[in-house]
């Protein structure tokens, strides 16, 4: 498209196109030669066509007619080249004067520049000397300034600041030794120098060494004090969870009067003063607490980068720090662990204490990688010290000991980050053994507080004991204090079995705190049921099975358990607090009363002994008169003994049983007069009895009933009504006997509803025994034809009855 905008341009517009070939031909030709295109097609084509000539024609025809165009263009510019000739010439003669006043100006120019050469001769002779004396001044103050740098380094060497002396002779050795004009100065300079460094590195090897020494006293007596302040820091921790545990217990039992106290904080970070908190040029000087100083590591630091020799220093560093360690790790076999442990952590915690220091302060004196791969030593071997003592220790004591101060070396060190997740791993895996160990100690405990208990009721003086054996454990009957002296329900043993719990719990918590595990308190209460169920309970099973001989033995023994119900509410509660549970959530996961055994045993025992002595009471039956001829009407002598015995033994069981177990004792024992009371009259002693005996007997019964209606007072409607209902099997049975139509026990309704407790096969047995006042001896002879009683008939019905049902 542009080669043919450029032949529009160019085409000739003189005449009208000829549409022969030629002629076309012709008019491409002279636009591709006006346009400065190649011909070499139009060559090629001419050629191949075989006509030559007319392209050569075509050519020169193109020739002509630019000749005229030439023409034209020389006349257009003739007239210029005119002009331009006659300026030529003009200009010529102006050159000539130039010539000529050039000529004498220089003539006047040499004349006057002849002085003034002599002068320039004479300032740059001057100008010579000047620099020559610049160049010995230069020298001169090069020499000085050479001496001065030597001067200051022989006074910082004798002053001791190694660091700055090889400064002054790096700054000799670099800048001025070279460019001293003194060859005697530079010799001895040459020869100085390398001794100068290597006295200095003599010097800052020794304050090293030094230093390495002194730095293994420093460690051991800074971790001391770190841990010191990390017990001190739990410390106060404990006093505030006391205080808030306080305060629950204020709100849970809504008190109102409240103490409000500021708590000032102290500075946690108090073992950071003066441990080389000054720092310079990005490096502490370590002057501070304990003599921790890390000036002479430093210098020799920073004088090793002088020389260059910074890795090579690096190098031994580490390898005598490791060292170092290394011989930290060594426990002696002359010294117990026990008393050995504190120290033996202690060094370990300053170790890396320093070494966290250098790591932020050092400059890159020691990588963090090589910190934790000392760490990583050293919790490995700590780990494998710790599992080897504790596979040797045989007490609890000891082993918290331990746990303690290596707990408390975790949480030092994990301020300064270093992870010490593995330790408490290991304080975990004995966490079993521990409580295995405390366990067995509670069991000697136990076993001693018991072996010395005088079955007594406890005597309290004075408020103090009071509030030491009753109120610590929150067994108070009221929350009004007693007037002193005061004799508790309990005997001694309540109130140390409880001292020896609660230090368990404590124990316990003590352990299982710190540990890496927050929420512990399901693992302590698993221990404490151990300890109740395995331990105490077995414990006071064992001491009811042989040492209670008596009554009032057992029935001390049987308040001593109400009381442990409440105690053992108390431990829980305690556990909780101590583990940081709500106590909410503590009473949510609380399981039955875990001394139930020992409760119940205590309570079988008593019931049992009060059995025989009824029993002692009940053979008085023997004198009851089966065929008396009237019926008595106070009771027999057999009951009357029994109810002044009860009466007594209510009048003291009152002051130190609870309701709810009197009533349980009472009711097992009103229960079982019943039983004996029927066993006499189903029993072979008895073959024959009369109506009037059974009245004597329901007598009997009214009494037993009575004394339990009597007891309404100290009981509930429905614990009175439960004692009633131990006596149910006797009472149906005088009301069957007494009553005027005994075939209706055959009605399952009537049974049911009068007669559920009574066994048929009983009935039978005891209804055939009863005998008619008009019955005597042959008395089925005479009386043949007489009239039957109705009564007698109806049981006659009831008997035959049974006996075909059997």
């Amino acid at each position: 498209m542009h080669s043919t905008k450029l032949r529009r341009k160019v085409a000739p517009a003189n005449g009208v196109l000829d549409n022969s070939a030629d002629k076309q031909d012709q008019l491409l030709l002279s636009a591709a030669i006006c346009n400065g295109e190649d011909l070499g097609p139009f060559v090629r084509k001419a050629f191949a066509s075989g006509k030559p000539e007319t392209l050569l024609h075509n050519l020169r025809q193109f020739a002509r007619s630019k000749e005229s165009e030439i023409e034209e263009v020389c006349k257009a510019h003739y007239q210029d080249f005119i002009l331009a000739v006659d300026d030529l010439r003009s200009l010529l003669s102006d050159v000539d004067l130039l010539k000529s006043a050039l000529s004498d100006s220089n003539s006047k120019l040499q004349s006057v520049a002849g002085p003034l050469l002599t002068v320039l001769d004479s300032y740059i002779e001057a100008q010579t000397v000047s620099r020559n004396v610049n160049l010995a001044l230069t020298l001169i103050m090069s020499c000085i300034k050479l001496m001065e740098l030597c001067s200051r380094a022989n006074h910082h060497l004798s002053s001791g600041n190694f660091y700055m002396a090889l400064k002054c002779v790096d700054v000799i050795e670099s800048e001025l030794l070279d460019k001293t004009p003194s060859s005697a100065l530079k010799r001895m300079l040459e020869k100085k120098i390398p001794e100068i460094r290597s006295h200095i590195e003599r010097k800052v090897s020794k304050e090293f060494g030094d230093w390495l020494v002194e730095i293994r006293v420093v460690s051991r007596n800074l971790g001391q004090l770190a841990i010191g302040q990390a017990s001190a820091a739990r410390q106060r921790e404990e006093d505030l969870r006391i205080k808030q545990r306080q305060a629950e217990e204020q709100s849970r039992l809504s008190l109102r009067d409240c103490v409000y106290a500021l708590q000032e904080e102290d500075d946690d970070d108090g073992l950071n003063v003066g441990i080389g908190d000054d720092v310079k040029d990005g490096h502490s000087n370590g002057t501070g607490l304990l003599g921790f100083d890390l000036t002479p590591l430093y210098r020799a630091y920073h004088v090793h980068q002088t020389l260059g020799l910074e890795d090579r220093f690096k190098q031994y560093y580490f390898e005598n720090r490791k060292l170092q360690l290394t011989s930290d790790f060594q426990v002696s076999s002359m010294t117990p662990f026990l008393e050995s442990h504190q120290t033996f952590f202690a060094q370990i915690a300053g170790f890396f204490i320093v070494e966290d220091r250098i790591l932020r302060t050092g400059g890159g004196l020691i990588s963090r990688m090589d910190v934790e791969n000392l760490w990583e030593t050293a919790v490995s071997k700590m780990c494998s010290v710790l599992e080897d003592q504790f596979s040797r220790m045989q007490t609890a004591n000891h082993l918290l000991l331990i746990k303690d101060y290596v707990s408390l070396l975790g949480v030092t060190l994990r301020r300064y980050g270093y992870p010490v997740d593995a330790l408490l791993d290991v304080l975990s895996k004995h966490r079993d053994k521990y409580h295995e160990l405390l366990l067995s100690d509670c069991r000697k405990q136990i076993a001693e507080a018991l072996a010395a208990d005088k079955f007594e009721q406890m005597l309290m003086k004075k408020e103090y004991e009071y509030s030491m054996n009753v109120l610590s454990f929150q067994i108070q009957t009221s929350d009004i204090i007693p007037a002193f002296p005061y004799v508790a329900p309990f005997s001694s043993t309540v109130p140390d079995c409880c001292r020896i719990v609660r230090s368990f719990i404590e124990d316990s918590v003590s352990f299982m705190s710190y540990g890496g595990q927050l929420d512990f308190f399901d693992v302590v209460k698993k221990y404490l049921d151990r300890l109740l169920s395995e331990v105490l309970d077995e414990a006071l099973l064992k001491l009811i099975n042989t040492s209670v001989h008596g009554v009032s033995q057992a029935m001390q023994v049987a308040a001593n358990m109400a009381v442990m119900e409440h105690a053992c509410d108390f431990f829980f509660r305690h556990a909780a607090q101590l583990s940081g549970i709500p106590l909410r959530m503590a009473e949510r996961c609380r399981r039955q009363f875990p001394l139930n055994k020992a409760r119940d045993a205590a309570e079988e025992m008593l019931s049992g002994l009060l059995k025989q002595k009824a029993d002692g009471f009940m053979t008085l039956i023997e004198n009851v008169n089966w065929m008396a001829d009237e019926p008595i009407q106070s009771g027999n002598e057999y009951v009357n003994e029994v109810i002044i015995y009860l009466e007594t033994l209510v009048s003291t069981a009152q002051q130190i049983l609870p309701v709810r177990v009197l009533k349980r004792v009472l009711q097992d024992v009103l229960f079982h007069i019943s039983e004996t009371i029927v066993g006499t009259l189903f029993g072979d002693s008895v073959k024959r009895f009369n109506v009037n005996a059974i009245m004597g007997i329901d007598v009997d019964i009214r009494l037993l009933e009575s004394f339990a209606d009597n007891l309404a007072s100290s009981f509930s409607e429905g614990d009175t009504n439960q004692l009633g209902a131990a006596l149910a099997e006797i009472r149906q049975l005088i009301n069957l006997l007494l009553s005027n139509h005994p075939e209706n026990f055959l009605n399952p309704v009537i049974r049911e509803r009068s007669y559920n407790t009574l066994d048929y096969r009983k009935v039978v047995t005891i209804s055939e025994k009863l005998r008619d006042p008009s019955d005597r001896l042959f008395g089925t002879f005479g009386s043949r034809g007489a009239r039957q009683n109705p009564k007698k008939k109806s049981l006659d019905a009831l008997i035959k009855r049974l006996k075909d049902v059997s």
